[in-house]
């Protein structure tokens, strides 16, 4: 996960561990409101309608409702089975910038269904963008996982990243996702959710 950049000049300004904390949450207060402001802008076009549901803008015309909202807070495997959930949990690893997480594991449960013949190229592609060492958004498992991951990217099977999906899925589950339900984003979105119910 990228940490915190300051130019060269803003660092001279800096003085001592005091100034480095200050400009930190700073930085970190904007980028919330930069998450705010994504987050709107995302669920505006998951919630184009206020009223009894909220309709998402997915082509099937889903309606998202209350007690598919409730219902992430149940489990993990709960939120990732909702499209519109992996989207909203997605806008909120952005936000502390680990959505590598998700996107790791849905580009696994894409590659389980990968005929054959296809295997070898998607693992290829998986390997590179997640889990190689100096991977772009390189998922966080230990040297040993990765070495025995890239072992078998290279002969693929359609388990050859299960080791590695089952890692970050514990990882979400008891880092990420705990904070998501008492992140302002989801009770938010609950909390409208059940007014327009209550109307």
């Amino acid at each position: 996960m990228p940490g915190f950049f300051f130019s060269h000049n803003n660092m001279t300004e800096l003085s001592g561990k005091e100034d480095c904390k200050l400009a930190e949450g700073k930085v970190h207060k904007k980028k919330q409101r930069a998450f705010g402001a994504d987050l709107k802008s995302y669920l505006k076009c998951m919630v184009p309608h206020t009223e009894p549901g909220i309709k998402t803008s997915n082509s099937r015309n889903v309606m998202l409702s209350a007690e598919e909202v409730i219902q992430w807070s149940q489990s993990l495997e709960k939120l990732l089975a909702s499209q519109s959930g992996q989207g909203v949990f997605r806008e909120f690893l952005k936000s502390e910038f680990s959505e590598e997480n998700i996107e790791f594991w849905l580009a696994c449960e894409d590659y389980k269904k990968t005929k054959s013949d296809h295997l070898h190229g998607k693992a290829e592609r998986i390997y590179e963008e997640f889990v190689q060492s100096d991977a772009v958004k390189q998922i966080n498992i230990d040297y040993q996982m990765r070495e025995a991951t890239a072992k078998k990217a290279q002969d693929p099977t359609h388990s050859s990243f299960d080791e590695a999906q089952k890692t970050v899925y514990i990882l979400m589950e008891r880092d990420s996702y705990p904070r998501f339900l008492k992140s302002k984003s989801y009770l938010n979105l609950l909390n409208q959710l059940q007014t327009n119910t209550s109307k």
